[in-house]
């Protein structure tokens, strides 16, 4: 294998296909190595369920995928990829009150009334495609744009506690906390807020799902990577540096632990320093239903037919008691819940009659316990008959979600803790934090920036790194 390759890339996640493809398109011999029997990582659908039945494994909706320059770049949608994006981004579900946020700042407008103008200064951009890339970006923001990161920043670092008492009134403060508390941080925590204000921004650009499910993202990059002459292999797990060719750049998609291991030797001080604190976040806990019927909410049944993602949590309280609870290691009693039924929005999933939905809550790092039943009581209280609509179901503990992606330590999706220091230092401070100093070895994974979510921008900086070297 020595000479047969310019590039090796262990790990077929959205993160290690974007540095391959981003390679082979440039002209460089790539090989991908997954250890799994499918390719996609955190972007895998299958049809557990039966033939037809199409359901993701872990992310279901992506934002930052609709939103991200490296998926713009490598024009995926002329290999397949379709984005269905629908008028409500997502609706927050509480007791007897259900909230929409549209792409239609109007529609929004109408839903939060009073709280609007804050909602437009905190989380609204001119251009929200162009300040996320920007922000995806960071900390390599070209100085032209330094200044418009700066206000983005400096409400970034705050605790989600702080910015939500600036509404005046609850329930939007909670339709903010939830959003934020998608990062699983304690709604006190020095930059919880940082999630919330950009995935509220891109709701108004929509919270897409791909046609067909998560996979083809991963699918339509690996199109690119063969129409380039490039290689996937799966099967092939990679546990010493013996396994892979030498004189050739090696990116890794993987955990930091892994690099760690194979190059403990070789690695700088500082890097291996900052590999050795690298700190995973909490687990989560994921179920996925096929339904007789769509879920029957009780309020507002058509807004919910609209979207793709609903959050439930009754108040800002429901959401700090769930993840100060989790940061602790005791299991929420009524978690606050993310969802959401992608047959409402893409049918294709599902032969007539069924429906899909999931829903997932946080659980302790490590978590073995199957927590659905609580999660079905969040949906129940909101959708009462809801238990009587479920044909099957499909439970994804933490322990199971890290057994099936090696990445999610604990069952931490985002492979890493989105704390402040590892939303400034992930998992150092640097333009390109994925050179690893060692020549020619690089870590691509969401260990580095910008972190969690299926947006291959990490892998993008690793081989744009590679490229500018050469």
């Amino acid at each position: 294998m020595r000479d047969a390759f310019d590039a090796v890339i262990v790990g077929s996640g959205p993160n290690g296909l974007t540095a391959a493809a981003v390679l082979a398109r440039a002209g460089r011999r790539v090989l991908v190595l997954e250890a799994a029997d499918t390719i996609g990582g955190g972007a895998r659908t299958d049809e557990f369920f039966g033939r037809g039945t199409r359901t993701d494994i872990c992310s279901v909706v992506h934002p930052t995928g609709y939103a991200s320059p490296a998926f713009e770049d490598l024009r995926l949608a002329e290999h397949g990829l379709t984005w269905l994006v629908p008028d409500v981004s997502l609706a927050h579900v509480a007791d007897g009150d259900t909230i929409g946020i549209h792409r239609d700042s109007a529609d929004t407008a109408m839903e939060l009334g009073a709280d609007m103008d804050r909602w437009r200064r905190l989380v609204q951009a001119a251009d929200p495609v162009d300040v996320a890339g920007q922000i995806l970006a960071m900390p390599a923001v070209p100085r032209t744009r330094v200044m418009r990161m700066a206000g983005f920043g400096a409400a970034a670092v705050l605790p989600v506690d702080m910015l939500a008492r600036t509404f005046a009134t609850g329930r939007v403060a909670t339709v903010f906390a939830g959003i934020a508390a998608h990062a699983g941080r304690p709604l006190s925590s020095p930059g919880s807020s940082a999630a919330g204000l950009l995935l509220g921004m891109l709701a108004a650009t929509g919270w897409p799902i791909a046609v067909g499910g998560s996979q083809a993202i991963a699918d339509a990059l690996v199109s690119v990577i063969v129409a380039s002459g490039g290689r996937v292999e799966t099967g092939c797990e990679v546990t010493e540096l013996g396994q892979l060719p030498t004189g050739c750049d090696l990116l890794f998609d993987t955990s930091p632990d892994l690099v760690a291991t194979l190059f403990a030797d070789r690695l700088g001080h500082r890097y291996a320093r900052a590999l050795r604190r690298f700190s995973y976040g909490d687990g989560t806990c994921k179920v996925d239903f096929v339904l007789t019927e769509p879920i029957p909410w009780s309020a507002r049944p058509d807004l919910m037919s609209r979207t793709a993602t609903f959050h439930l949590a009754d108040d800002v309280a429901q959401i700090r008691r769930t993840e100060e609870d989790v940061a602790a290691g005791r299991i929420p009693e009524r978690p606050w819940v993310l969802g959401g039924e992608p047959t409402r929005i893409d049918p294709s999933r599902a032969p007539i009659g069924t429906h899909l939905a999931w829903a997932y809550c946080h659980v302790p790092a490590g978590c073995d316990v199957d927590v659905s039943d609580r999660i079905v009581d969040e949906i129940e209280r909101r959708a009462p008959g809801f238990r009587d609509t479920i044909a099957h179901v499909r439970v994804t503990r933490a322990t199971d979600l890290e057994r099936h992606d090696a990445n999610y330590v604990g069952g931490d999706i985002n492979c890493g803790a989105a704390s402040l220091s590892q939303l400034l230092a992930r998992p150092v401070l640097s333009s390109t934090p994925q050179v690893t100093g060692v020549d020619g070895v690089y870590l691509c994974s969401s260990a580095t920036a910008p972190g969690g979510g299926v947006h291959g921008m990490s892998g993008y900086r690793a081989a744009r790194a590679v490229l500018a070297r050469s």
